[in-house]
């Protein structure tokens, strides 16, 4: 059994775009998508979890209702779609835990970092979820990018405490689930899906998930909400590398996750801990 995570922003949260966007509040338009992408979960017989950017449900509470209702998990991806290592972030992150709980009737047991943002900077983030009744997190991507990652952090799901956030930590409240990654022309490098969903044959992310299959490992994949609503996503003038990174293939991302869905089963995090909770 694999796990899937919704990353659930709207189309002025990443942060390759927000450079690009004034300091106007926007509107948000992702979220009117959500009811194709709860038929795609319900057509392929799939359970995920919505890591939500808090200030979406304050647009329009009436999300809640509807992801829980299809039998989906709600996770915490911050208020604001902030990087954790962001300047004086450390003294605000404890009350949007709270605020969060609030919006979601304290639903919410799992976390994910905008842009895996979790790191040897940022690790005082697992003592504040732990704090707050948190039980798992996903936010490490165990290769190191250009934008994120951790190398040689453990692929297979672990405790994970804020002094060792790479490796199992027997006295670690949290349990991390790792981003998937697989080799690619002889180089390690994510594969659990957004861009590299859009980016990589289809071959190469199934075979990825079939080696973790193989391992006895949960193969832990992600897709922006966004990236299954392009129709709702506006053109916005970037440089060429963040246009890239943003538009490639944006059109096939909806085809190609739900190929994958219907290959593979995919549970959310609640659920898979529910079941295999005794063996982490």
């Amino acid at each position: 059994m694999n796990i899937l995570g919704i990353d659930f922003e709207d189309w002025f949260h990443p942060q390759i775009i927000q450079k690009y966007v004034n300091s106007k509040k926007q509107t948000p338009r992702i979220v009117e998508g959500l009811d194709k992408i709860l038929e795609l979960l319900l057509t392929t017989n799939t359970f995920a979890t919505f890591f939500i950017v808090g200030e979406l449900i304050k647009y329009k509470p009436d999300i809640i209702d509807k992801i829980l209702g299809a039998g989906h998990e709600i996770g915490f991806h911050t208020m604001h779609h902030t990087r954790l290592d962001s300047p004086a972030y450390k003294e605000i992150f404890d009350a949007e835990i709270k605020q969060f709980a609030e919006l979601t009737g304290g639903k919410s047991k799992g976390f994910r970092a905008p842009m895996f943002s979790l790191n040897r900077n940022s690790s005082w983030a697992i003592d504040m979820l732990a704090d707050n009744k948190y039980v798992y997190d996903s936010s490490i991507m165990p290769v190191n990018t250009t934008l994120y990652g951790i190398s040689g952090a453990q692929r297979t799901p672990y405790k994970i405490s804020s002094s060792q956030i790479q490796r199992n930590d027997p006295n670690g409240k949290l349990i991390e689930f790792p981003l998937l990654t697989t080799r690619f022309f002889g180089k390690v490098i994510p594969a659990a899906g957004g861009f590299y969903l859009r980016f990589l044959p289809s071959s190469t992310t199934k075979n990825a998930i079939k080696n973790y299959e193989k391992g006895s490992m949960p193969a832990v994949f992600y897709i922006h909400s966004w990236e299954l609503t392009p129709q709702l996503m506006p053109k916005i003038r970037m440089s060429f590398t963040d246009s890239f990174i943003t538009y490639h293939n944006i059109g096939k991302a909806f085809v190609k996750m739900e190929s994958v869905l219907k290959s593979f089963s995919f549970t959310s995090f609640e659920r898979y801990i529910s079941k295999f909770g005794s063996n982490l």
